[in-house]
């Protein structure tokens, strides 16, 4: 469809053009031009400045699943964060589980799309708090980038005050989107290790990278700075990116994986951005079980 767009605007310009050159009106062809382009440029930049939002956050409501169907005991939680939003959040205990995962997931679907991950977790004997961000899933409200990161805070809170967690047993789990919110959280909470899978060095980067024709670093309205959240980090990084990825670039997690101070580790994954972890789920847990050992 934006192919056939394409070629219908630039016939009609050509159209149009040609019947001015044949007026004899040379100049009037070249301001016709530039006015088109213009014009087109301006209101592509416009479109993209406002649909942002909603090319970053892509929430689905209800769940069709529960970890309960993967055969995973598990708690349902409610969390009120410091603004006043009501978060779902699914407690998923390992026993003899001497760590704990806090898991923010990626910008698309809800908590209920991520249970073979949490199964996961599960066998390699890790408790697990995953949290829906504001506007997702059950939880209130509409995501924002100071939404989600006072979401990720709030479930980190209540490891600590109702389940009795130490920090140092606190492992922070990004996944693409989550990735840059659970590095900004780490660079305050100073967990125990960090995990970022998937994830991009900005939001900016990514704009750039799918619209390089664009002055999106101009108009950008969020941030998610991941690569100035990691050189701040004080525990141990964990940096898992596959060479096939065909939405977030390898070379992002090979960046954030440089800027990140020592000790870290980079693990390569294989497989898409989303199908990867499905279709080489031992590779995968490999990669955590070496990382954790």
């Amino acid at each position: 469809m934006r192919v056939i767009l394409w070629i219908f605007l630039f016939s009609m310009i050509g159209i149009l053009c040609y019947r001015r050159y044949r007026q004899g009106k040379f100049m009037a062809v070249l301001i016709t031009i530039v006015s088109i382009i213009t014009a087109v440029y301006v209101g592509l930049s416009a479109l993209l400045f406002l649909a942002q939002s909603r090319m970053l956050y892509q929430p689905s409501r209800g769940y069709a699943y529960n970890p309960e169907g993967y055969g995973l005991r598990y708690e349902e939680v409610s969390l009120t964060t410091p603004d006043g939003q009501s978060l779902a959040a699914w407690f998923v205990p390992a026993e003899g589980a001497e760590r704990t995962v806090l898991f923010c997931h990626g910008n698309a679907g809800n908590i209920s799309h991520r249970l073979d991950t949490l199964k996961m977790f599960h066998e390699l004997r890790l408790n697990c708090l995953i949290v829906d961000y504001r506007g997702y899933g059950q939880s209130s409200g509409k995501p924002t980038e100071k939404g989600t990161l006072i979401d990720i805070l709030t479930g980190y809170q209540w490891l600590i005050e109702d389940k009795d967690t130490n920090p140092e047993q606190i492992i922070l789990f990004g996944r693409s989107l989550g990735g840059s919110i659970a590095a900004i959280v780490a660079k305050d909470v100073h967990p125990n290790g960090l995990v970022l899978e998937s994830a991009f060095t900005s939001f900016d980067d990514v704009g750039a990278h799918y619209y390089p024709w664009l002055p999106v670093r101009l108009f950008s309205r969020f941030d998610y700075n991941t690569l100035e959240a990691i050189r701040q980090v004080t525990c141990p990084v964990l940096v898992i990116h596959s060479p096939d990825d065909e939405i977030i670039p390898y070379k992002f997690g090979q960046q954030i994986y440089d800027a990140a101070p020592e000790p870290k580790q980079f693990a390569e994954l294989k497989g898409t951005h989303n199908e990867g972890i499905f279709e080489n789920d031992s590779l995968y847990k490999r990669i955590w079980q070496d990382w954790l050992d």
